[in-house]
Formats: structure tokens, sequence, C-alpha cells
């Protein structure tokens, strides 16, 4: 578990998956969804189905919950894009929109890359998003991150193309972040 005041990062208990389930598929068009990616298909799954797949998010070292003041709120996640060569891609869901906009996923990423960079041999972070999350790209700039790539129209999302947008940061570069943070 890691903690900034009221809002912690911890692994997703067995006990999470009825809420997980209500903030991420028991939905057919959830708000949240307009934001992560809308241009790949989201689908409403019974809870059953959803439960079926425990052993994929309970308990896992890539997969956590977002809490504010003992609220789940979102979660954290990492996938590898090459896992040989360390290259490892994040991303984070706020699922309620009360929540959007107050600091809780700039606070709640900070807490993750802190973990990623203190128990993976990692030289880099990084993450996905389109030009249409102007919050994520926000944040990925509050948090220092450099604009690695930009994908010119190649995201079509209700008759407009967007762009796909790759952020990034190196080690060291976070270890200069998290120092000017304490200083």
């Amino acid at each position: 578990m890691y903690q900034d005041g009221n809002l912690r990062i911890r692994p997703v208990a067995e006990k999470d998956l009825p809420r997980l389930w209500e903030l991420s598929v028991k939905e057919e068009a959830p708000e949240w969804k307009k934001w992560d990616a809308p241009y790949y298909e989201h689908k409403a799954v019974p809870f059953e189905t959803y439960a079926a797949n425990k052993e994929n998010l309970v308990d896992q070292d890539s997969f956590w919950a977002i809490e504010a003041d003992g609220e789940l709120i979102g979660t954290v996640s990492y996938y590898w894009e090459h896992k040989p060569s360390y290259w490892l891609e994040m991303g984070i869901v706020i699922y309620h929109p009360s929540y959007w906009s107050g600091g809780y996923g700039t606070r709640a990423l900070t807490l993750w890359i802190d973990r990623l960079f203190e128990t993976l041999p990692l030289v880099r972070v990084g993450f996905t998003t389109w030009s249409g999350n102007h919050r994520m790209i926000r944040v990925g700039e509050k948090l220092g991150f450099t604009m690695e790539a930009r994908l010119r129209k190649c995201r079509l999302y209700n008759g407009v193309f967007y762009d796909s947008i790759r952020m990034g940061m190196l080690r060291e570069e976070w270890e200069e972040v998290k120092s000017k943070r304490k200083g």
C-alpha cells in the first residue's frame, strides 16, 4: 500500500470486485469510457462473468485499486510492452466524474510511479492516451513526462480523427521530480 493523505493505492481484494464491477463494466456506456480509449468497444458484463476473472484482478502486482477517503474510485495498472527490455506502459482510470479534475489522478499516478520504480528494474515508465483526453495529457505534463510520440489522426471517435499520444519518463527524470517535490 502507498498513501498520500486521504488517497491510497493498494492491491485489489476480492471484496472489491462488486464495486469495481459497478464502476467499470456494469453499464453499457459509462461516463468514464468517453475519455478512456472510447474508440475501443465497451460492453456491459454480468457480475458473474466479471467475478469469474478474479484471478486476473485480485492481488495482482500489475492492477491496484485507488481509494479516496476509504472509497474505491479507480484503478492503476501496468502491462509489459516488451518485458525483455523492461518496456512498461501504465494506465489509470478514475471512474466517477466527481473525482475528475481534483488532483486524485495526479496523486495516484505519483504513488504508482514511485512503486513501479521502487519495485521493478525499469529505466522508463510510459503511457498512451489520445488527443481528446486533455486531462490525461495535463497529468503527464504536471508529473514531468515528455511527449515522445504523436501519431496523427489514427483514432476515430464520433466521426472525428484524433491523435494517439505517447508520453514517457526516465528513472533519472523521476528522481529529479521527486527531489524537487521534497525540497
